[in-house]
């Protein structure tokens, strides 16, 4: 298993390829990516997520759920690190002839499930958590949302129906980046105080900085072995294009990559900046 510093340089590696897919595919969630850049690293290479790359339905692996569809670029490049596909892949991204489109799709080996309409994946995250349990199997489930997601409905559903059915086996991610598509969420529809409305929900409840892998990957080692009967929620507090801070912060970011040489540049220029 890597180090901490193994892990960060791996994800401003992914942040850098991230980056350069959709710039060459001109479309991208680039900053909806760099939110859950430390999150997916500390579950997949972070000693985490038990799956087999080689055989991506193997019926014992963990099941990861990206109900976020739209960082699409980030898991591919994770998952063609891992293994799953061939690194070449990543160049057709968003394009002609390629293997992926801009959202989440299944035919892609270690994607579980088709996302990018917000509020379906904590639903089906429950249902497979509860079957496992159902069939005595052993397999963890992770669910990752974003925060903007929470505005449906159907995650307060589901997330009832997890907490009612001791869904100790559903580990729900939320990157809190406190930006939706048009506005901050606190000007939209004030989210806070989450931790307590999970908690109100029946779930367990960990903030932690979503930005560090230490106490991501701390935070989360233990729930497999947990013996109490609640679902767990990671409130990962983050930032919305981190990494690059001339996209960050800026709701007219969502869903397009940097344009233009000027906005290329300075994109790539935050980037290096942040790798020393």
């Amino acid at each position: 298993m890597m180090n901490v510093e193994e892990l960060n340089k791996l994800a401003h590696e992914t942040r850098t390829e991230v980056l350069e897919m959709c710039i060459k595919a001109g479309t991208g969630h680039v900053t909806s990516s760099m939110s859950s850049v430390e999150v997916l690293i500390s579950l997949y290479f972070g000693g985490l997520v038990n799956v087999k790359p080689e055989e991506p339905k193997w019926p014992g692996r963990d099941r990861v759920i990206i109900s976020k569809g739209q960082c699409s670029p980030l898991i591919y490049s994770i998952l063609s690190r891992k293994g799953f596909f061939p690194k070449d892949w990543l160049n057709g991204f968003a394009q002609k002839g390629g293997h992926f489109g801009v959202h989440l799709q299944n035919s892609v080996p270690g994607v579980e499930l088709t996302t990018g309409a917000l509020g379906h994946g904590l639903g089906v995250a429950a249902g497979v958590a509860l079957a496992a349990k159902m069939n005595r199997d052993l397999h963890m489930v992770y669910c990752l949302l974003g925060d903007g997601e929470l505005y449906e409905g159907s995650i307060w559903e589901s997330a009832m129906f997890a907490a009612h059915n001791q869904l100790n086996n559903l580990v729900v991610i939320v990157d809190r980046n406190f930006l939706a598509t048009t506005d901050f969420t606190e000007n939209m529809l004030a989210l806070e105080p989450l931790d307590k409305k999970f908690e109100s929900f029946g779930f367990n409840v960990v903030t932690v900085n979503g930005h560090d892998i230490e106490s991501l990957v701390q935070s989360m080692s233990g729930l497999r072995n947990r013996k109490y009967r609640q679902p767990t929620v990671i409130i990962a507090e983050t930032t919305k294009g981190a990494g690059i801070p001339s996209l960050s912060h800026n709701p007219v970011m969502h869903g397009v990559p940097p344009k233009g040489t000027q906005e290329i540049n300075q994109a790539r220029k935050d980037l290096a900046k942040g790798s020393r």
